[in-house]
C-alpha cells in the first residue's frame, strides 16, 4: 500500500549502491518523491541533478515529510547539508573516521528533529526502504508528536476545483429556508466555530477533530490558540484537548488529517546537494 498525501513537502536523503560509488550520499527537497527518483537515475537530461547523474543507481531511503511549505522544506534541508553552517547545529561534533557518510546524516537529522524551530513542526519520519532503517539513539528520540512511519509515500496533487466545489457546498448549507427553521437552525450550528463560535466560511482555514465520533470543527488560528493555552513559551501548537470531546489530541495528527493522508492502490521541483563522503 502507498500512503498519498496532498501539499506535499519532503527533505529526502539518498544512498549510492553503484559499487563504483557505494555508500554516497546525497540530501535533497521534493514535493514528488518518486519523480525525483527517477529523475536521479536517470540522468541530467531528464532533470536530474549534475552530482548524481552516472553514478546511480540510487536508493531514496528516508525522507522527511510534513512541512507546512517549501521553503521550510529548503531551510530544513540547507541546515541538513551545511551542519557547520547552521547555528543550530555547529556545535554538534563533525563526522568520525569510524561514521559511514549515512550514520552521520542520520545522525545529524536525528538532532534536528530534536530542535526549534523543527522539533515543533508536524513532521513525519518515513523510512522509504526499511532494509537501510537505522534506530534512533536513546538519547535522541524524536519528538512524541512526530510519528515513524514505513513504506513508500506518493503525493497527490490537489484539484483547482476541490475548494470552489466545497465552498459552494458551505455557503448552499447557509441559505435561509423560511419554510423549515428547524433545518436552518441546525445547519447555522454545523458551520460554527467550536472555539470562537462564528461561522465557519472558508474550508481552506478549517480543522476538524481526528476523532471519528466527534463533529468538532473549528478555526486552524482558533485550535492553535487553544492549543497554545497550555503553553507559555511556544510559538507553535503540538498538543491540546479537542473542546468538543475533550480528548487529547495531537497537533501533527490534526494537520495530518487535514492534508488528506490516505491508502490507496500503487499505482521536481527540487534543489539538492551530494557528499563524496563514505
Amino acid at each position: 500500500m502507498v500512503v498519498e498525501i496532498e501539499n506535499f513537502y519532503g527533505v529526502y536523503l539518498l544512498y549510492c549502491i553503484n559499487p563504483k560509488y557505494k555508500g554516497r550520499t546525497y540530501i535533497g527537497f521534493t514535493n514528488d518523491p518518486n519523480r525525483r527518483i527517477k529523475q536521479h537515475n536517470t540522468g541530467t537530461k531528464a532533470g536530474g541533478a549534475r552530482r548524481t547523474s552516472g553514478r546511480g543507481p540510487w536508493e531514496m531511503v528516508l525522507i522527511i515529510h510534513g512541512f507546512p511549505n517549501n521553503i521550510s522544506a529548503l531551510r530544513f534541508e540547507w541546515a541538513w547539508q551545511h551542519p557547520d553552517k547552521s547555528r543550530r547545529l555547529r556545535h554538534l561534533p563533525k563526522k568520525s573516521s569510524r561514521e559511514t557518510a549515512f550514520q552521520h546524516k542520520f545522525r545529524l537529522v536525528s538532532n534536528m528533529l530534536r530542535v526549534g524551530p523543527w522539533c515543533k513542526l508536524p513532521l513525519t519520519i518515513r523510512w522509504l526502504k526499511q532494509e537501510y532503517m537505522l534506530e534512533f539513539d536513546p538519547l535522541l528520540q524524536p519528538p512524541n508528536h512526530m510519528p515513524i512511519a514505513y513504506g513508500p509515500v506518493q503525493s497527490k496533487k490537489l484539484k483547482k476545483n476541490k475548494a470552489e466545489s466545497v465552498a459552494k457546498d458551505t455557503q448552499s448549507s447557509q441559505v435561509d429556508d423560511d419554510d423549515d427553521d428547524f433545518v436552518h437552525l441546525s445547519q447555522a450550528r454545523a458551520t460554527r466555530c467550536d472555539v470562537c463560535v462564528k461561522r465557519l466560511q472558508d474550508p481552506e482555514s478549517q480543522v476538524s477533530c481526528v476523532h471519528p465520533s466527534c463533529s468538532m470543527k473549528a478555526h486552524m488560528t482558533c485550535l492553535s490558540r487553544h492549543f497554545l493555552r497550555r503553553t507559555e513559551d511556544s510559538l507553535l501548537p503540538v498538543e491540546g484537548t479537542c473542546p468538543k470531546c475533550k480528548v487529547s489530541l495531537l497537533w501533527g495528527e490534526v494537520i495530518r488529517q487535514k492534508l488528506g493522508c490516505q491508502d490507496v492502490p500503487p499505482d521536481s521541483d527540487d534543489k539538492a546537494h551530494w557528499t563524496d563522503e563514505v
